[in-house]
Formats: structure tokens, C-alpha cells, sequence
């Protein structure tokens, strides 16, 4: 019976300590991926404000034309893009987005563009109505897609289709914080120019924020992926680690019952010869 529970006991610790070494690999990948994604999303970070400011110039210098973007109407639909990771095995990376969507569209009549493929799933499964299932990868997405995203969503917003279009993304702070987060993209919220605000324009400044703003909201949407990158590395650099700090202390655990299990078994043993002994 001992030696039984000893093949068991060992048959676990090798389980455990294959287990360890898939998510000791997978930090790794995570640590060295998060590298480049985090520089990345930081180069992103300063594209869409100074654009901001570039549309806010030409509004000023075109107050008596105001752009269809930029117009506040009573909100009856509103268009969510959300953007998630493609796998799990990232803590509650993907989890806690959708508890704050959740929170958000409760009770509202919502469109959903979802970017990446745990957001497609879970959208679909909720039976929400999607905008496009073209972006289902992230790590498929790039400039190009972000830019027929933005014309997708500029082109539905002044036709109607929704009176406002957020996205809602996880935010990269630190490698152990990730936070999700929204942002209104359309309608604009357009502030006063603090330079140039007589700037003098060629041609007509309505036609220059049309073909601006979708330029804009794609760098936003790009910023976001970026984010959203650097933050599911990070959380699943977490993940990992909590993984092999876990296996460590089962492996420890059952490397103790083992030795008490091939202690029992040596004294029982001794026991037998020396009562044999004492036989003779």
C-alpha cells in the first residue's frame, strides 16, 4: 500500500514539474514579447493628441461650418469597439473587460465591433449585434485594419447608424497593472485651439476634418491595440509567474509526503527484520 501511494506521489511531482516548465517557458515568451509592446504603445501615446489639437485649429478657423463628427445629438444607439486578447491563460485580463462592458451597455440598445478573438466569442455568445467579424485576431490587426475600422465607424456615425462610438480597452500602466478603460472617440469633443487658432486654411476646412478625423481615429484605435497588447503580456507574465510559484510549493509539498511515505516504508521494514530476528 505504501509503495503504491510512493509511484503515485512520484507520478505527480513529474506532472507537476512538466506543468511548470510549459509556464516557466511561457513567462519568458511573455517577458520578451511585453518589451517591444510596451515601447510601442508608449510611441503611440502623443499620435492622436497632437491630431486632436490639429482638428481643434481648423475647427476654430471654420466655426461657421461645424463638422458632422463633431455634432452632439440625443444618444438612442451606441457603437462599442472592444478590444481583447486571442487566448486565455492571462489571468482576468479578458474577464474584467467584459464585467466593465457589462456594467456599460446594461440596459442600453448597443453594436458591438469586436477586436480579437475571446471578444468575438464572448459577443456572440451574448447574441450582441456585430458592427463586422472581420478583426477576430488581434495579433492580425495593424494600421491598415485600424484605418478600415475608422472609416467603418466614421461612415455608421454620420449616417446615423449610432449616436456615439467608444472603445473599451486595458490600459498598460506598470508590468503588474493593467487597467480596462473606454474611450469616446466619436463625437469629437472639441476644445479651443490654444495656437493657430487663425491659422489660415487652403480649400474648405470641412473637407480637411472629413478626411482627418477617420486618419484620427484610427491612430486611437492603433494606440488602443498597442495598449491592449503590452497589457495581456503583462498579465499573462503574472499569470505565469503565479503558476510556477504555485507548482514550486506543490512539488515542495509532495516531495515532503513523499520522503514521510519512504520513511514509513524503511521503518516498517526494520521492524520486520528485527522482529524476525528476535524469532530466531
Amino acid at each position: 500500500m505504501s509503495g503504491a501511494s510512493m509511484k503515485q506521489i512520484k507520478t505527480r511531482i513529474r506532472s507537476v514539474e512538466s506543468t511548470r516548465q510549459i509556464t516557466k517557458a511561457m513567462e519568458l515568451v511573455a517577458t520578451s514579447k511585453l518589451r517591444k509592446a510596451k515601447q510601442r504603445a508608449e510611441n503611440t501615446r502623443p499620435y492622436h493628441e497632437v491630431l486632436a489639437q490639429a482638428i481643434s485649429s481648423l475647427q476654430a478657423g471654420a466655426a461657421d461650418a461645424p463638422t458632422v463628427y463633431a455634432a452632439q445629438r440625443e444618444v438612442k444607439r451606441t457603437c462599442y469597439v472592444v478590444i481583447a486578447g486571442d487566448r486565455g491563460l492571462a489571468g482576468g485580463y479578458n474577464a474584467n473587460l467584459f464585467r466593465m462592458v457589462k456594467g456599460m451597455t446594461e440596459g442600453q440598445d448597443y453594436c458591438v465591433l469586436p477586436v480579437g478573438k475571446k471578444s468575438m466569442e464572448h459577443f456572440q455568445r451574448l447574441g450582441a449585434e456585430l458592427v463586422s467579424t472581420y478583426f477576430g485576431v488581434t495579433g492580425t490587426v495593424g494600421v491598415s485594419d485600424c484605418a478600415q475600422m475608422a472609416k467603418l465607424l466614421c461612415d455608421g456615425f454620420a449616417e446615423g447608424k449610432y449616436d456615439r462610438v467608444i472603445v473599451a480597452y486595458t490600459r498598460f500602466q506598470s508590468m503588474l497593472s493593467q487597467v480596462p478603460t473606454t474611450e469616446e472617440l466619436l463625437p469629437l469633443h472639441l476644445t479651443e485651439a490654444k495656437t493657430n487658432a487663425g491659422a489660415l486654411v487652403e480649400g474648405s476646412a470641412e473637407a480637411l476634418i472629413a478626411k482627418i478625423v477617420p486618419q484620427y481615429v484610427s491612430g486611437i484605435l492603433f494606440a488602443a491595440l498597442c495598449e491592449a497588447a503590452a497589457s495581456e503580456h503583462g498579465a499573462r507574465r503574472t499569470a505565469m509567474n503565479s503558476a510556477n510559484k504555485n507548482a514550486s510549493e506543490i512539488i515542495d509539498t509532495l516531495v515532503l509526503h513523499y520522503n514521510r511515505a519512504r520513511q514509513a516504508v524503511i521503518t516498517q521494514e526494520i521492524t520486520e527484520i528485527v522482529s524476525g530476528a528476535e524469532a530466531l
